[in-house]
């Protein structure tokens, strides 16, 4: 009965556990240190990009946008519907995939290297390359180039669920993609979260606390694309109790049955005398 209690008690689901933004400092909550510089999302081999190009001049749009192709579509309704939609074909015929020299094959420019550069910059050497090449087309040879990355994810195992999600924003939260997903469940533990991201070339694995209110300034706040975000179960879940009620009731059938057990010992004693 006592053990029973005590792994009743110490199985327990508590605050302590599961609330977030808890004061760094106090009851084995971490403090991490202000490392929050958030940069610009840096092309990697395997993403697409999604290419506009704008001109004054209808025949280079017509050029370098497939106009028709696209079923009447604007710029900005192509590139929702590419990052909501998934894989598919018309996300690979209007994307451009990071090859694995680091670079794309844009139509008549040819190979342009892209890996490792955010998508500003990938703009300005597109818009160098373009007036170069249309220079003699037209009477202008000022472009303007839209450049998004789409089809942009990240994926989440938990005790609640596994899936992949998509980024609709460029700052995406580790609170904002947790709750995308779902949550957690209350069985999961926060104090280990684990993210498993492409660091120069390499993958590696990062631990933090989610519970530290610390981590909105620390290198640990924002998800980029393709990160796996891992939540491990804590232990008391093979035992089964999440809350206080069924703390409470197990107790209570406890020692009911205790009580029942020392009364049948009882008169089989009191009956032998």
């Amino acid at each position: 009965m006592v053990l029973g209690l005590i792994m009743a008690l110490s199985s327990c689901v508590t605050s302590k556990r599961v609330n977030l933004l808890q004061e760094p400092g106090k009851k084995g909550i971490p403090e991490y240190v202000d490392t929050l510089d958030y940069q610009d999302y840096q092309l990697r081999i395997g993403d697409r990009l999604y290419i506009y190009v704008y001109s004054v001049d209808e025949k280079v749009m017509k050029l370098f946008n497939a106009s028709g192709a696209s079923g009447g579509y604007s710029a900005a309704q192509m590139r929702q519907q590419m990052n909501t939609s998934g894989t598919g074909y018309s996300n690979e015929l209007y994307s451009y995939l990071v090859l694995e020299d680091g670079c794309i094959d844009y139509p008549l420019v040819g190979h342009i290297y892209v890996r490792g550069k955010n998508t500003r910059e990938v703009k300005l050497a597109l818009e160098k390359e373009l007036g170069t090449y249309i220079k003699s087309y037209g009477d202008y040879n000022m472009v303007s180039c839209e450049v998004n990355v789409v089809q942009r994810s990240y994926s989440v195992i938990s005790q609640r669920g596994t899936g992949n999600f998509p980024i609709r924003r460029e700052k995406l939260t580790i609170f904002e993609a947790l709750a995308q997903a779902g949550d957690v469940g209350d069985w999961s533990d926060r104090s280990k979260v684990q993210i498993v991201r492409e660091i120069e070339g390499q993958t590696k694995v990062i631990t933090f606390d989610l519970r530290s209110k610390d981590i909105i300034n620390s290198e640990y706040y924002y998800v980029e694309p393709n990160d796996v975000i891992y939540v491990r179960q804590l232990k008391g879940k093979a035992f089964g109790v999440n809350n206080a009620a069924t703390t409470v009731a197990i107790v209570a059938s406890t020692l009911s049955f205790g009580g029942f057990v020392y009364g049948i010992v009882t008169r089989i004693i009191n009956a032998s005398k």
